[in-house]
Parts: C-alpha cells; structure tokens; sequence
C-alpha cells in the first residue's frame, strides 16, 4: 500500500512541477515576447495583402507546429472567412528525395527555393536556434528576398542573426518552447484573421 502511494505522490510531484516550470516560462514570455509577436504579425499581414503566403519549417515537434499553423491558416482559427496560403514544408517524398540526393542539411531550402514567390514569408522553428537546416533555409529566404520569422529558444540561437523577427522563448527546455510556440502560432493566426476579415463594430 505505502509503495502504491509513494508511486502516486511521485506521479503528483512530476505533474504539479511540469506545471509550474509552464508557468514560470509562460509568465517570463507573456513579459518579453509581445513586441516580437506583433512584429511577426505585421510581417505575416503585409504579405497576405500583396498576396504572399507563410512557408513553415522545423523538425520533429517543430514540424507538427509548423503543419498545426499551416492547417489553422489555410482553414480557420477563430472566425469563418476565406482561407490565406501557407505550406508546411513536411512532405515525405520531397524530403526523402532531397535528404537522400543531396543531404538532410539541405531539404528545407530545396523546399522553400522550390515554393517561394516574391512576397512569401519564411517562418522556421527551432528550439535551439541552431538546427542547421532551419538555418540553411532562414540563409535561403535572405538570398531570394524573403521576408522571415525565426520561433526559438532562449538566445535565439544563430537564427536570430539571419530572421528579421526571431521570438525566442526564455527557457531552455525543449517541452517548454514548444509550448510556448503552439500559443506563439495561435496567437500570429488570431492577429492575421483580425487584420484581414475582422468587421468593424
């Protein structure tokens, strides 16, 4: 009995810290990040009303928030309205391909050369910062003239040297960026459906 409730109390002590350790980042992020947010909005906006759209990259649970901000942009976030172009970069057959022809270094600025128009906007994810081939693509989208947004962790890495607008969480910790990235991209889709099809009161 008393093992099942150490367990139990262990289980407690795990979740309650996970907790807290959210909380602190979030409430140190809610400080620091609102100019960047709002300056990747204003980036993300202009590009939609000169008919642009938002290229997303990351790896591992950077990708599948790069896929969850492309599916609410492309579908809806808060209100009904016509859907605005995004494209994650997360297609298998392409980066196999170019992983296996050229290296995984390279694939996402193959990708993004591949989908980029004038007007487009790069957004990479990298809890680090330092993920070469984030890095790769943020130096792409600089050589073709895109606009860019970096979502990082705390220092922003090398990434913030090459984004113009790097939102980089403070914390360290892999778990904790990502979430503060998934309410980062919540946050930038509210602003974007607020800035095109909000109706005035």
């Amino acid at each position: 009995m008393s093992t099942q409730a150490d367990s139990r109390a262990r289980l407690r002590q795990v979740v309650e810290q996970t907790f807290a350790d959210h909380r602190r980042v979030l409430d140190q992020a809610a400080s620091e990040l609102p100019a960047a947010v709002e300056a990747a909005a204003e980036l993300l906006v202009a590009a939609y009303r000169r008919g642009g759209k938002a290229i997303l990259f990351g790896n591992g649970g950077s990708m599948t928030d790069a896929l969850h901000i492309e599916g609410e942009l492309v579908g809806r976030f808060a209100i009904d309205r016509p859907g605005v172009a995004a494209v994650a970069l997360a297609g298998i057959s392409s980066l196999t391909a170019t992983a296996n022809d050229y290296s995984y270094a390279d694939v996402f600025a193959r990708m993004l050369e591949a989908h980029h128009r004038e007007g487009d906007v790069a957004v990479g994810l990298s809890t680090s910062g330092n993920s070469e081939n984030v890095v790769r693509a943020l130096r792409k989208a600089k050589a073709l003239g895109a606009s860019s947004i970096a979502l990082t962790g705390q220092g922003g890495g090398v990434c913030r040297e090459l984004a113009d607008v790097c939102i980089a969480v403070p914390s360290t910790c892999t778990p904790r960026i990502q979430e503060v990235h998934i309410l980062v991209g919540h946050t930038l889709c509210d602003l974007v459906e607020q800035a095109l099809f909000a109706k005035p009161a």
